[in-house]
């Protein structure tokens, strides 16, 4: 059996306000040709499907119409996919039944029997090859919100209400399947050791106070398709857990990401092999600085000219990182005419100051932007400048408390 893995598509995301709608549909297009080359039994999606619970129509039409173009293509595909964090988990689940009729399984939310057990039956997803025998089952976990683990039966520890949801959903797998078919899970979570990045991952945990173990997967399960961490990567080194990244760079910090899906090898139980397949970047994104302005003009000012042949959608989109000793009130204005007839798109423009002259007294730390900074790092910061000392373990678990209910409240 060949399954492909990918997550975080965010449809419907903005780049500091330009809409990557063209970069969305190239990905699409160019996933679409490798599922007719490749020919997989399966498609996994692990979560984050859309970039906000509210997405636009546009990012609802992009994933709608690939899954039909996938299933006019490919009939006896199988689609599974789950919501993240970033999604709503009614919203994925509301089109469900006209989704299996294009062998779609939407999951979003996991619901409890009234004896207290997890409802395993609608997480367990046949998966069948192209003849239409089923080689595996695939173990569906969307992203479990503190809501949905925790309560008067289940209790209000969170990291035992997401351990009860794995322990019942394997046993139940593990009851179902019959020998030589293989266990696959998909999940959208934050793996402990997982390397995050910073400037586009809405941050689960404080610290690693909320990162999962990968002990929860346990060796029965032949594959973990993972979602929520943008970088590729694996888990503590294992082949089987993996998080198979964003197929587009969703912030600067993701320019050195070599964003790929993963094509999955199984023979019966046994994982054959794991191999990336990259795509290719349909609009580069471009850092120049940081440097002093009269330098960084002269950067700016050697980039290559508009090809009127050109599609602009093409154009990279640019980051500019300018050093100042002092505030420049016509910074932007300066930058905007060095850029006149340039082949880029000016998104961004980052200011850090050197010396004394822009940042506090005794500080070189240079000026960040609000938003380069998680909830977490605020409120550590206004602890500081509040009290003077860093806060306590106790007090950042409060917040953390205090920032799920908010989310839950918006999602």
């Amino acid at each position: 059996m060949r399954l492909f893995h990918t997550s975080d598509w965010h449809l419907g995301q903005h780049l500091h306000g330009q809409e990557r709608d063209f970069e969305h549909q190239a990905f699409l297009a160019w996933l679409l040709a490798r599922l007719a080359e490749r020919r997989p039994d399966v498609l996994l999606i692990a979560g984050d499907i859309f970039d906000t619970v509210n997405p636009p129509v546009k990012a609802q039409e992009r994933l709608y119409e690939f899954i039909v173009d996938a299933h006019e293509q490919q009939p006896a595909l199988t689609i599974v996919m789950i919501a993240g964090n970033h999604d709503s988990g009614s919203r994925i689940e509301l089109p469900a039944p006209l989704m299996r009729r294009l062998r779609t399984h939407a999951l979003g939310r996991v619901l409890w029997l009234d004896d207290g057990t997890l409802d395993t039956e609608r997480l367990l997803v046949p998966l069948p090859d192209a003849s239409g025998e089923v080689r595996a089952w695939c173990l569906a976990l969307p992203f479990l919100r503190p809501a949905e683990v925790t309560g008067a039966q289940l209790g209000d520890d969170y990291l035992q209400g997401i351990a009860q949801v794995h322990r019942q959903l394997i046993e139940a797998a593990q009851a179902r399947r019959d020998a030589g078919q293989a266990l696959i899970a998909i999940s959208h979570a934050h793996m402990a050791g997982g390397s995050v990045s910073e400037d586009s991952e809405r941050s689960l945990i404080i610290g690693n106070a909320e990162a999962l173990p990968a002990s929860l997967f346990g060796e029965q399960i032949t594959y973990v398709a993972l979602g929520h961490l943008h970088k590729p990567q694996q888990v503590n080194g294992e082949t089987r857990i993996r998080y198979s990244g964003s197929p587009i760079p969703l912030s600067f910090s993701e320019i050195g990401y070599k964003h790929q899906i993963l094509e999955i090898t199984c023979d019966g139980e046994r994982l054959v092999s794991v191999e990336p397949l990259l795509i290719p970047r349909a609009v580069p994104l471009q850092r120049l600085g940081p440097a002093p302005l009269d330098a960084l003009l002269e950067q700016l000012q050697a980039l290559p000219n508009v090809d009127l042949l050109d599609e602009p959608e093409r154009q990279p989109w640019l980051e500019a990182r300018v050093l100042l000793d002092q505030p420049q009130p016509d910074l932007r204005s300066r930058i905007e005419a060095a850029l006149q007839g340039k082949a880029v798109r000016l998104v961004r423009i980052a200011a850090e100051y050197a010396g004394q002259a822009g940042a506090p007294e005794g500080s070189d730390a240079e000026l960040i932007a609000l938003e380069q900074l998680t909830p977490q790092e605020l409120f550590r910061r206004a602890w500081l400048d509040n009290y003077g000392n860093e806060v306590d373990t106790q007090t950042l678990d409060d917040f953390a408390t205090l920032l799920r209910e908010v989310q839950e409240e918006q999602a």
